[in-house]
């Protein structure tokens, strides 16, 4: 009897999981924060970053960090969902993930080709997977006989630069280079690492992910009049002040170099909101947050800071929440 009863409470627990999973796919339009967490540092409540993009029964992944694909189950869907991956820039807290997504995919033979977009260098580096998969692939289960597919049998990677649009089957996804690198224009080092923010036009609504960004007049022009603009936000003094905490022996050149990239590679609260005004986008929604915050009065005074520049709504995203 307490076999059955076992029994039929796992049965209902798998029914109730495979309802809301259904339910979840059948809502179109929507954009998940899986990941909210900013910067390289892992943090027990916020995953890295990572976005699901639903659009009819399809998932579409913006930046992959580290975990993206058990959020993406968390949510309610699967990798079955996916039809293709976004990368703003080439960071490994936005990048981490993407090994689990390809690899798993091959691994459960999900069928169908997945697309990954992404700023020069993604060839490389989803090369750079598909090697790290080799090894393992040629032995597979190690059944006798056995013939596995190639690693990139299911895979297509097309590298976008400033000015990209994508027009794919239910939507518009325009690129353009955000500040988040600041060689000097012509150098080669500009033409190699690039820094994108993206905009994906719905029949419903329009979305502008910034990925992570300095000020930049180039994703205003971009954000203009959106419906959602998802901004990555960070405290950089508080960011400073906890590095010279916890490591005050760091060499002053070094410490300066951090500064610089924070200060004019990141934006701040009022940076995020005074951008959001200048684009006249509708609703805000901030991830990469740094620090990654829980308490509810730091979260409402982030949130008081952003509005203090932007008179709209504004939302501080935990990992898991729907826009």
């Amino acid at each position: 009897m307490k076999m059955f009863r076992f029994i039929s409470t796992v049965m209902t627990a798998m029914l109730m999981h495979a309802a809301s999973a259904a339910e979840n796919s059948s809502v179109s339009n929507q954009w998940i924060t899986l990941g909210t967490m900013g910067g390289p540092i892992p943090n027990p409540t916020h995953s890295q970053p990572a976005n699901a993009l639903l659009v009819g029964s399809s998932a579409y992944i913006v930046d992959a960090g580290d975990g993206a694909a058990g959020q993406l189950v968390t949510a309610g869907h699967s990798l079955r969902d996916v039809r293709a991956v976004f990368i703003s820039h080439l960071h490994f807290d936005h990048t981490a993930g993407l090994a689990a997504i390809i690899a798993l995919r091959w691994q459960a033979n999900v069928p169908g080709k997945l697309a990954i977009y992404g700023p020069p260098g993604i060839k490389q580096t989803v090369a750079g997977i598909f090697s790290y998969m080799d090894y393992a692939a040629q032995g597979h289960y190690g059944v006798p006989g056995q013939k596995s597919m190639p690693v990139d049998n299911n895979v297509e990677v097309i590298e976008i630069a400033d000015g990209t649009v994508l027009k794919l089957e239910d939507f518009t996804v325009t690129a353009v280079r955000n500040s988040h690198y600041s060689w000097p224009q012509g150098s080669k080092e500009w033409e190699k690492f690039q820094a994108l923010s993206f905009k994906f036009e719905l029949p419903n609504r329009t979305i502008v992910y910034t990925g992570d960004t300095g000020p930049s007049t180039a994703v205003v022009e971009l954000a203009k009049d959106a419906d959602l603009f998802v901004s990555e936000m960070m405290d950089i003094d508080y960011i400073i002040a906890e590095i010279k905490r916890t490591s005050p022996n760091m060499p002053a050149v070094a410490l300066k170099n951090i500064e610089k990239h924070l200060r004019h590679h990141h934006i701040t609260p009022e940076q995020v909101g005074d951008m959001a005004d200048q684009a006249g986008v509708k609703q805000v929604v901030v991830t990469h947050m740094a620090p990654g915050e829980d308490d509810p009065a730091k979260v409402a005074a982030y949130t008081e800071r952003v509005k203090s520049k932007f008179s709209g709504e504004v939302v501080m995203a935990k990992d898991l929440d729907r826009f």
